[in-house]
């Protein structure tokens, strides 16, 4: 219950956030809420299937230009294209994942095949006419009024999409990780020949774990889209991407319900930051190299990341002071 509570009133403050704050904050957060989203997707692959996925840009990619091509193209609604985007990034997932591990490719060799699939398909979309190749595709320009059937509204609309989606991501990852699957999946993660000894389905489970976390990847994507009001190859498939995908797990806590949160809350408003001070100061990648120190000093001080740490001090500064110190031991007669 105090778990819930304590949910519910984070998301409370940011329902706040986003009716009183200035249209930069808000752009700002909807991005910090996305990548939420998109790193809960990673986070349910590896965090909690121990499967290491590089190229999950792939997936996001997919759900963009599902929604884009529909949208742009034939003017159907975003949320056609958002499911269609999902049962297509699941499937790839699913293939992707059955032909890695019919073959025995795991560990850091599959994580080598997703950036291999990634690249692949941005290279595909970059020359293909018809998804617009390297010129992108373009949405309708927002505007003041609110259409929930084309997902069209102006910056506070996507705000507060953006936030139901995180809230929708953040419980959906709390609920598998206390379920049967989620039981599952931490054993074949942390021992995958203990659990099949145990008469767990790893090949069958890791191909659900990938297959789900692709769709929902996928969702995120078509979001995306949509915020960003254009796709293009190199940026919606880059390897950029997928980096800023798993930046906010590893630095907010892998495995964790609010880790990815944390992280993205630090690491999105860092990058701009160091965007804007890299520009003023004509110094090109400050950005990535905050990136960079930001890693190395989470995984040198806080090796599980920055939500666990909080979850820890919490804990300690509930627990009584004398449980601290060691209890005197009785003298027989």
């Amino acid at each position: 219950m105090k778990r819930w509570l304590a949910g519910a009133t984070v998301f409370a403050v940011l329902a706040l956030i986003g009716a009183v704050a200035s249209s930069y904050l808000i752009s700002l957060m909807t991005l910090v809420l996305l990548f939420t989203f998109l790193g809960q997707s990673w986070n349910l692959m590896l965090g909690i299937g121990g499967q290491l996925s590089i190229g999950h840009a792939l997936f996001v990619g997919l759900g963009a230009y599902s929604v884009g091509v529909l949208d742009v193209k034939y003017g159907i609604s975003p949320w056609i294209g958002l499911l269609l985007g999902t049962c297509i990034a699941g499937s790839v997932g699913a293939v992707l994942a059955w032909l890695s591990f019919r073959f025995e490719v795991r560990g850091i060799y599959f994580a080598l095949l997703t950036i291999a699939a990634a690249e692949f398909a941005r290279i595909v979309f970059g020359g293909w006419e018809f998804v617009g190749a390297m010129q992108g595709l373009f949405f309708p320009a927002p505007t003041s009024t609110i259409d929930i059937v084309m997902l069209r509204g102006d910056a506070r609309f996507y705000y507060f999409v953006a936030l139901g989606l995180a809230a929708v991501g953040i419980i959906g990852t709390d609920l598998i990780s206390r379920s049967y699957l989620g039981y599952v999946w931490r054993a074949m993660r942390d021992d995958e020949q203990a659990a099949r000894a145990l008469g767990v389905r790893t090949f069958r489970h890791k191909i659900l774990v990938i297959a789900i976390s692709a769709a929902a990847a996928a969702i995120g994507g078509g979001i995306l889209a949509l915020v960003q009001g254009a796709i293009f190859p190199d940026s919606i498939m880059g390897m950029g991407l997928s980096v800023d995908v798993l930046i906010g797990p590893v630095v907010g806590g892998l495995g964790t319900t609010f880790g990815p949160l944390v992280g993205a809350l630090t690491a999105i408003p860092l990058n701009h930051l160091m965007s804007a001070l890299g520009d003023s100061l004509r110094i090109p990648g400050l950005n990535s190299i905050a990136y960079g120190v930001v890693l190395v000093l989470v995984v040198w001080f806080l090796p599980n990341g920055i939500w666990p740490a909080i979850v820890r001090r919490c804990q300690a500064a509930r627990t009584p002071r004398s449980m601290w110190l060691p209890q005197p031991r009785k003298v027989g007669k």
